[in-house]
């Protein structure tokens, strides 16, 4: 009987939070999803920025970060881009730098 191969353990999901955030244009919602490994290196993460009064389309997602299907990409009102692959704590404050910004915003 051949050896087992010792497999690597599942991602965990470290982050999972929903935040209210106050808008110029109405309330949005930031959404914070992480996923570690055992040594606690980031391998998957969401963020999103979700408000219906600045885009209704794409489940409210105004704007997005994510590796859920393949390689890191962005999303912006119903577009996706790829995006290199930078650590998560830069990926993350940029994120955050432009929730800032689409906060001061009436509209797109």
């Amino acid at each position: 009987m051949a050896p087992r191969k010792k497999q690597a353990a599942k991602p965990v999901k470290a982050t999972d939070e929903a935040a209210f955030v106050g808008c110029v244009s109405g309330d949005g919602l930031i959404r914070v999803e992480v996923w570690k490994d055992a040594k606690g290196k980031v391998v998957r993460y969401n963020l999103a920025f979700i408000n219906f009064h600045l885009f209704a389309k794409d489940n409210g997602r105004v704007l997005g970060y994510d590796t859920a299907h393949g390689p890191p990409h962005r999303h912006f009102a119903g577009t996706v881009e790829l995006i290199e692959d930078t650590p998560y704590d830069v990926v993350f404050d940029r994120f955050i730098e432009e929730v800032q910004e689409l906060k001061r915003r009436r509209r797109l």
